[in-house]
């Protein structure tokens, strides 16, 4: 076992047997660890269904706040998974290394069967900081609307959210020569699909309109590729260069 000079504590097995794996995990559970395991197993699942996972190669990791979570090598989501508030267990089975998540409401239990280990981690550790989420477009949503000449001199937001038959608009508003404005908002530079967008949205207003309206499509966006500044060039749309806030 190791220890950081901040007081956390890793312990990590490289093709442990079942009893070594046993004990990592248990020594693991006692302190709260996160306990990773790698190797071929089989996955079992009892509760508001059943399920069952033939032998593979898997990455299996239990928290201390309750939560498994098996994962393949494939996607971002796990195959199977227990939510916070479980109870761990391990276990050794002739010769077979078992780990169980249970939960008694409902009743759930995910039973997870190692053959071969080829790892066996437990890390402690913590982190008392929650996500900090900044730049969304929410963040440049509101810096439009407290600011609205960033978008141009003269722009007035009437609306957020305002609802069309191609969907709801990011803002709706007017210039200073009283035309419809509907700007739609991206954080990240986009291609495309962010300008087809944009003009569904022009399209659907100018209908709900009257018929003599002008009715005006802002992108706003760090950037734009070179073929969707071509294709706002197409429609008669246009293009501000504007970042969320860093803060």
């Amino acid at each position: 076992m190791t220890e950081s000079e901040h007081g956390q504590r890793t312990e990590t097995v490289e093709r442990p047997t079942p009893a070594t794996a046993r004990d990592v995990i248990a020594r693991g559970f006692d302190r709260d660890a996160i306990v990773t395991v790698f190797g071929r197993c089989t996955v079992d699942y009892d509760g508001r269904a059943t399920s069952y996972l033939e032998a593979g190669d898997r990455h299996v990791m239990f928290k201390p706040d309750g939560a498994a979570l098996v994962h393949t090598d494939e996607g971002q989501q796990p195959v199977n998974w227990q939510p916070p508030g479980c109870d761990h267990d391990v276990f050794t089975d002739d010769e077979v290394l078992v780990l169980e998540s249970c939960r008694s409401t409902p009743d759930e239990r995910l039973t997870v069967r190692f053959q071969e280990i080829h790892q066996v981690s437990a890390l402690s550790g913590s982190d008392e900081n929650d996500l900090a989420l900044v730049g969304t477009e929410e963040d440049l949503r509101q810096q439009i609307l407290e600011q609205p000449g960033l978008l141009e001199p003269g722009f007035t937001p009437l609306a957020t959210e305002r609802d069309t038959p191609a969907g709801a608009v990011d803002i709706y508003g007017e210039d200073d020569a009283g035309r419809a404005v509907v700007v739609e908002l991206k954080r990240r530079r986009v291609g495309p699909d962010a300008v087809s967008q944009l003009r569904r949205y022009v399209d659907a207003l100018e209908r709900d309109l009257h018929a003599e309206a002008t009715v005006r499509g802002i992108l706003v966006a760090p950037s734009v590729t070179d073929r969707a500044a071509r294709l706002l060039d197409d429609h008669g749309l246009e293009f501000v260069s504007l970042e969320p806030p860093a803060e």
